[in-house]
C-alpha cells in the first residue's frame, strides 16, 4: 500500500541531541535559495525576521550557541527545568503567530516557503515533545543521560580558543551540580508517575558517575576526564601565547576547585541511582509497559520518521526488508564463490575471529579508517556539486562514555572549521570484522554525517536556523543512502566490504523489527537481543548494547531505514521521469545543500525539481 508521508513534525538538533543527524548547506545560497526578483523583497524580509527570532532563541539555548561558535552565554548550561521547557514552547508558538501575522506565505519564493513551513513546524514539534516530556527524564536515555552529557559537552564541544572561553569553561564546571540536581528531581517526578529507567541504565549511571569522580584531583591515579581536559586546553593557550603562565595557574586552580566540588553532586546522583535500583524494571521495559505508553510511542514515531506510519506497519516493513537484503547477500556471496550468505559469514568468522582490542588494534583501526575517509573524499566530485571544506577525523570515544559494542556517532565542525568534524568510535570489547569498518565510515564520515555537518554549518543565503534544524529520518536516512553511494562511487576495496554494506543495511532493517517489537508488541530485552544477534547478525555484546539504546530512546532507530527508503524512492522517481535529463549532482544538492527537511517537504521539492527540468 502506498503511504503518504506527512510533514507535521520537526526534530530540532538541540545542543545535546542527535549530533550525528546534522544536515548540510554550502557557503553560497544553495541550489534553490536564490530568490526570483518577484519574491526577493519578501524573502529578504522573512530571512531578517527569522534570523532575529533565532538570535532570541539562542539566548535560551546557550549550549547550542556554543556549538555554533558563539561565545555569549558560554558560561551557562541550558535550563532543563519544566518551567523553562513550558516557556520555550510558548515562545515558539508566539514566534509562529508573529510570522503569520507579518508575512503572506503566497508572496514568498518556493524555497522561502520551505523555511516558513519548517519554522512553523518547529512549534508543533515542540508542543508534541512537551506532551512526551514526562517520558524523557534526564537520566533515562542510554545515549544522552545527564551524568555523562555534561562532561562530554565540555570535553568535545566547548572549544577553548582564548581566556574568555577558558573562564566560561570554569563557570560551566561550577554549574554542573545545579543541573544534576534538576535532573534528579525531574527523574524522580517521572518515577512517581510510573516511568522508571531500566535497571541496566541505573547501573550504567552508577558506574559512569563513579568513574567521573575517580583519579586526580579526587585521589590517586590518572587524571579524571575533566581535569585532564581543562589542563590540556589551558596549556594549549599558554603554548600559543594567548595566556600568561600566571593567569593559567590561577584559572587552573579555579578549575580544580570546581572539579573537586563535583564529587558531592555526583555522589547525590549515585545515591539516587542506588535507591532506585530495587524498583528499576527489567525484562519487559518498552513503552508499551508504561502508563500511556502506546500514545507516547506513537508520538515518538511521528517525531522521528515524519510519517504517519504505525508501529505495526513499520514492523512489517522491517521484516520485508530483512528478507530482501538476505536475498541480495545470497547473490553477492555466490558471486564471490560461496554457496550462500551463511557460508560467506562462516568464512569471514574463520578469517577474522573476534579478539580483544589492544593498543595496536586501536591504532590500526584509526589509521585505516582515516585513510579510507580521505580516499572517499577524493571520489565525491562526479556525484556531488556541494563538497565538504573542513577537516574530518575519526577518533576514539572518550573513556567516560566508551562501552563495548557502543554505536559510533558523528559531530559537525564548528562554523569556522577550527573544530573539525569528528566520527567517534568505541574501541573496547572485541574487534569487529575489518570489512565492516568501511560502511561505518561512509555513514558517519564521507559522504554521510560529517559531510552533512560540514556543509550545514557553512550555510549562507538563507535563515540561520536552518543550519541547526534536523530531522532524524532525513539525516539518518541520508547516512544509510551514503553507504549505498560508497558502493556506487567504487569506494569499497572488495566484495567483502560490499557484502558488509548489506550486512549493515540488514542491521538497520532489523532495527525496525526490534524497536517496534520492544515498544509496541511487548518483546522482552532478551527476545530483542536474540533477534538482533541471530537475524540482525550483530555480535551478542553489540546486540545487547543496541537493544538497550532502543529501550531508552524509543522510535529513534526507526528513522534510519524509513528515511533511506524515502530517499531512494525519490531518486528512482526522478530518474524515471527525467531520463537523460537526470542530474545526479543536482539531485544530491537538492537533498543536502540547503538544509534538513521533513520527508514530505523533500517529496514536494523533488516534484518541483523534476517539473522544472522537464520543461
Amino acid at each position: 500500500m502506498k503511504r503518504t508521508f506527512t510533514c507535521n513534525l520537526a526534530t530540532v538538533i538541540a545542543a545535546l541531541m542527535f549530533p550525528s543527524a546534522a544536515v548540510l548547506a554550502q557557503d553560497s545560497a544553495g541550489p534553490l535559495a536564490a530568490s526570483d526578483g518577484a519574491f526577493a523583497q519578501e524573502d529578504a524580509r522573512l530571512t531578517a525576521f527569522l534570523d532575529a527570532e533565532f538570535a532570541d532563541w539562542l539566548t535560551q539555548q546557550p549550549q547550542l550557541a556554543t556549538r555554533l561558535g558563539i561565545q555569549d552565554g558560554g558560561d551557562r548550561w541550558n535550563d532543563i527545568s519544566d518551567a523553562a521547557a513550558a516557556a520555550q514552547v510558548a515562545w515558539r508558538e508566539a514566534s509562529v503567530a508573529r510570522m503569520r501575522a507579518q508575512f503572506d506565505r503566497a508572496r514568498l519564493s518556493p524555497e522561502m516557503q520551505v523555511n516558513f513551513d519548517i519554522w512553523a513546524l518547529e512549534a508543533e514539534r515542540a508542543a508534541l515533545s512537551q506532551a512526551n516530556r514526562l517520558y524523557r527524564p534526564p537520566f533515562y536515555s542510554r545515549l544522552y543521560s545527564a551524568h555523562s552529557q555534561l562532561p562530554d559537552f565540555l570535553v568535545n564541544t566547548h572549544t577553548v580558543a582564548d581566556e574568555v572561553d577558558l573562564k566560561n569553561y570554569v563557570a560551566r564546571l561550577r554549574g554542573i551540580p545545579a543541573v544534576l540536581d534538576v535532573a534528579i528531581a525531574r527523574t524522580e517526578a517521572s518515577a512517581a508517575a510510573g516511568i522508571r529507567a531500566p535497571r541496566f541504565q541505573i547501573e550504567t549511571i552508577i558506574s559512569g558517575s563513579r568513574q567521573l569522580i575517580s583519579g586526580a584531583p579526587y585521589g590517586d591515579g590518572p587524571d579524571a576526564a575533566l581535569w585532564a581536559d581543562v589542563k590540556a586546553k589551558t596549556e594549549a593557550l599558554v603554548a600559543a601565547g594567548k595566556l600568561t603562565r600566571r593567569d593559567a595557574d590561577a584559572l587552573l586552580a579555579e578549575a580544580r576547585s570546581a572539579i573537586v566540588a563535583l564529587r558531592p553532586a555526583y555522589e547525590r546522583v549515585i545515591a539516587w541511582a542506588e535507591a532506585s535500583l530495587p524498583d528499576a524494571p527489567s525484562g519487559r521495559v518498552g513503552a508499551v509497559s508504561l502508563p500511556g505508553g502506546a500514545e507516547y510511542y506513537a508520538n515518538e514515531l511521528r517525531l522521528t520518521t515524519t510519517t504517519d506510519l504505525t508501529a505495526e506497519e513499520i514492523h512489517a516493513i522491517g521484516r520485508a526488508e530483512v528478507a530482501r537484503i538476505e536475498a541480495e547477500q545470497d547473490a553477492l556471496a555466490q558471486q564471490a564463490g560461496f554457496k550462500d550468505r551463511g557460508a560467506f559469514y562462516a568464512d569471514r568468522a574463520r578469517l577474522y575471529p573476534p579478539r580483544p582490542y589492544d593498543d595496536a588494534a586501536r591504532a590500526e583501526y584509526l589509521a585505516t579508517a582515516n585513510a579510507f575517509v580521505a580516499n572517499t573524499r577524493t571520489l565525491l566530485a562526479p556525484y556531488f556539486g556541494t563538497l565538504p571544506a573542513y577537516g574530518i577525523e575519526v577518533v576514539r570515544e572518550p573513556a567516560f562514555s566508551e562501552v563495548a559494542g557502543g554505536a559510533a556517532h558523528a559531530s559537525a565542525p564548528s562554523p569556522d572549521g577550527s573544530r573539525p568534524a569528528r566520527t567517534y568510535v568505541h574501541l573496547v570489547g572485541n574487534t569487529p570484522d575489518p570489512a565492516a569498518m568501511f560502511t561505518l565510515m561512509c555513514h558517519e564520515a564521507i559522504p554521510g554525517h560529517n559531510m552533512q555537518g560540514d556543509i550545514q554549518v557553512r550555510q549562507r543565503g538563507g535563515p540561520k536556523f536552518r543550519s541547526v534544524t534536523g530531522y532524524v529520518a532525513f539525516g539518518e536516512g541520508w547516512g544509510l543512502y551514503a553507504e549505498a553511494m560508497c558502493a556506487e562511487m567504487g569506494a569499497f576495496p572488495d566484495i567483502a566490504a560490499d557484502f558488509m554494506r548489506l550486512d549493515a543495511e540488514l542491521f538497520r532493517a532489523a532495527r525496525l523489527v526490534v524497536d517496534t517489537g520492544i515498544h509496541a508488541l511487548g518483546w522482552t530485552e532478551d527476545e530483542a537481543v536474540e533477534y538482533m544477534n541471530v537475524t540482525g547478525r550483530q555480535p551478542l555484546q553489540r546486540s545487547r548494547s543496541e537493544v538497550r539504546r532502543y529501550i531508552t530512546l524509543p522510535g529513534q532507530a526507526t528513522g534510519y531505514k524509513i528515511g533511506m527508503i524515502k530517499i531512494i524512492e525519490q531518486r528512482r522517481k526522478a530518474e524515471a521521469a527525467l531520463g537523460a535529463k537526470f542530474d545526479i549532482k543536482g539531485f544530491h544538492d537538492l537533498l543536502i545543500a540547503s538544509g534538513s527537511q521533513p520527508l514530505s517537504i523533500l517529496e514536494r521539492r523533488v516534484d518541483e525539481w523534476v517539473d522544472r527540468l522537464s520543461m
